[in-house]
């Protein structure tokens, strides 16, 4: 049996300090409390306030152009529809074009949520980007780059 490697202690406090991974899953983690706790009133978590806001558009999305967006795997995505399905926010429709694929939509009841949500988020939106205190834009460039 090999001798255990003892790695210093000194070396867990330098990747506590400087791990670009672990710092991201913090703020991702504090980001979306946040968000989840500004939403609360209107039964909406920031994932599902995202995951609506992805299908406000002209034309029903496909599944797997919406699962790329949110970087969201299929199975992922399809698990996070379910209760805003139920709740009548989106519909779930075969693809007129290929029966296979399936394309999402926005249902009245959805926009019209969606539309109070926006003033929620962009309220929270403006408190956050002050709290940066200007350094909001070199964050998104920089967290865009990493993705």
């Amino acid at each position: 049996m090999s001798k255990p490697v003892a790695i210093p202690f000194e070396t867990t406090i330098h990747v506590r300090d400087t791990c670009l991974c672990l710092h991201v899953q913090r703020a991702a983690r504090a980001l979306a409390r946040r968000f989840d706790e500004a939403l609360r009133p209107l039964g909406l978590t920031n994932g599902q306030f995202s995951l609506l806001m992805s299908l406000n558009r002209p034309e029903p999305a496909g599944l797997g152009g919406v699962a790329n967006l949110l970087a969201m795997d299929r199975t992922t995505l399809t698990a996070a529809l379910k209760p805003l399905e139920r709740r009548g926010l989106l519909t779930v429709a075969p693809d007129p074009k290929d029966g296979r694929a399936r394309v999402l939509s926005l249902t009245p009841d959805g926009r019209a949520l969606l539309a109070q949500a926006l003033p929620i988020w962009t309220r929270e939106h403006g408190k956050l980007d002050d709290d940066l205190d200007g350094g909001a834009e070199d964050l998104r460039a920089g967290l865009r780059a990493i993705a």
